[in-house]
């Protein structure tokens, strides 16, 4: 019987499979960690190693107070300047005090830390450069997210780590980077459990505003608890898990499908659809997240074989329609059990 089931799975595959790929953009057109309207010119003038542009993007997010956008820039500058730094170099040279090229060589600094084998002590020697960014820009939570980052590397306590959450949420209570940063201390991977990071961010998410990506928190907080080992803390049950990926998919559908906004978070839940089992929600997530893949969640995805994020991406969404496709009725039209069946879902 089980040879049987698996020819019909086979042939269903075969027949409905090309159908169910009917909303999703091409594999070629799929573009990875796509820089929005904005940056792109500032990354395109760095490439030639001109930073004017680059000090002219962040300076106009540090005088109208739009942290996200500036949080987002900024990791992205110094993920360019990691690699090709020369930019970076001439700008710090014409302006040793701009707190906008300060932010980014700071945040390549923390990156370069936490990747050396002795990161703790490369990222405890980083403590007086990240306190003079955020003496230079007392309103921007941006350094501040730097510094817990900071603080979870380099094994700082409970309490230091609870003196500089005070100090982002105080400049900006609903910042989603500082946010991020929070849970990740609170995690059972560093010095929380499943049950706290669950906590923090169900908290967060119901006190922030409807649009807001805090609502998504929760479903960072279910990545963690599914990629858990099964040794490891497993008092927070998957229903749990459930309802965080139900309230992600409430703020997903606030935005317009093919947003490049929410695409982390469009990426981050529709991996953990896929986890879970729950495939026609996880074939409409796809469909939203458009040409917007993301390196997380997808680098070294499970099951994806590969440490290139873009190919965890495409492989995750031919997995769903693989499994959609071996759930429809043979001669059916419809998607038969598809929606939470199967394993992993309800």
């Amino acid at each position: 019987m089980s040879l049987l089931r698996a020819l019909v799975g086979a042939v269903r595959s075969a027949r409905h499979a090309p159908r169910l790929a009917s909303g999703f953009v091409p594999d070629d057109d799929v573009l990875l960690d796509a820089p929005d309207e904005r940056l792109a010119p500032a990354l395109v003038a760095a490439a030639l190693a001109d930073p004017e542009p680059a000090a002219k993007l962040l300076a106009t997010t540090r005088d109208g107070g739009e942290w996200e956008d500036r949080d987002r820039y900024v990791t992205r500058l110094a993920t360019f300047a990691h690699s090709r730094g020369d930019w970076l170099t001439h700008w710090l040279s014409v302006a040793p005090r701009d707190p906008d090229a300060l932010l980014v060589t700071t945040q390549l600094a923390v990156r370069r830390a936490w990747e050396s084998p002795a990161r703790a002590e490369r990222l405890r020697e980083l403590g007086p450069l990240i306190r003079a960014v955020a003496e230079e820009a007392p309103q921007d939570p941006v350094p501040w997210r730097l510094a817990l980052d900071h603080a979870r590397g380099a094994h700082a306590g409970p309490a230091v780590f609870e003196s500089l959450w005070e100090q982002a949420v105080r400049r900006s209570p609903h910042h989603y980077g500082c946010h991020v940063a929070a849970l990740k201390y609170l995690s059972a991977q560093w010095y929380g459990s499943h049950r706290a990071a669950f906590d923090f961010a169900g908290q967060a998410a119901d006190d922030a505003a409807p649009d807001s990506l805090v609502r998504a928190l929760p479903v960072r907080a279910a990545y963690d608890r599914l990629r858990a080992e099964p040794a490891e803390d497993r008092a927070v049950s998957l229903a749990r898990v459930d309802r965080a990926v139900d309230r992600a998919l409430t703020l997903s559908a606030r935005f317009p499908a093919n947003d490049p906004w929410p695409a982390e978070v469009r990426n981050l839940l529709a991996y953990v659809l896929v986890e879970r089992g729950r495939w026609e929600e996880a074939r409409a997530e796809f469909g939203r997240i458009g040409p917007y893949a993301t390196s997380f969640p997808w680098r070294g995805a499970r099951g994806a074989g590969t440490e290139d994020p873009l190919r965890g991406f495409l492989t995750a969404r031919d997995r769903v329609r693989f499994e959609l496709a071996r759930r429809t009725p043979l001669w059916g039209t419809g998607v038969g059990r598809a929606g939470r069946g199967g394993p992993g879902g309800h």
